[in-house]
């Protein structure tokens, strides 16, 4: 595939994922794709972005930068979702958070076969610690300096 030919594929990749069209990842993704340096296979990849989805139900890739040099991607995806519980080990518990994931794939034979993937876990600790979980009660102006006399 030449660059515009890639970009092209990337989006369309990024478009199922949107859609969670799962079966046709195989389109997409080889069938011996590693993640993050660990040999998943297509079945471990699909697994784990339905276990995503179930764990943020409004999940949507969007994305900010893109750069092609095949047979490689590069790309930083912008996520503004809500998950249920725990996500990353961080209590999130059905609150709205923003974050970035710069991501690097490569291809082989047409498809995605290595994923190199980092989430900024720092930009979610940051909002976690600014915001309430939904349902909180907000606090009563002066309390906090009340309780820390």
């Amino acid at each position: 595939m030449n660059q515009s030919e890639l970009a092209a594929f990337y989006r369309a990749y990024i478009d199922c994922l949107n859609r969670r069209d799962w079966d046709l990842l195989g389109r997409f993704v080889h069938p011996d794709v590693s993640h993050n340096g660990r040999r998943i296979g297509l079945a471990g990849y699909r697994t784990m972005l339905e276990r995503d989805h179930h764990e943020i139900p409004d999940l949507r890739f969007s994305i900010e930068i893109l750069a092609v040099d095949p047979p490689r991607v590069a790309s930083r995806l912008a996520f503004d979702c809500t998950p249920v519980g725990t996500f990353l080990g961080l209590p999130v518990d059905g609150r709205r958070i923003r974050f970035a994931e710069n991501v690097f794939y490569e291809l082989r034979e047409g498809t995605i076969v290595d994923v190199r993937s980092i989430l900024d876990k720092a930009a979610i600790e940051l909002q976690l610690a600014t915001t309430a979980p939904p349902g909180a009660a907000e606090p009563i102006p002066g309390e906090t300096e009340t309780l820390r006399r």
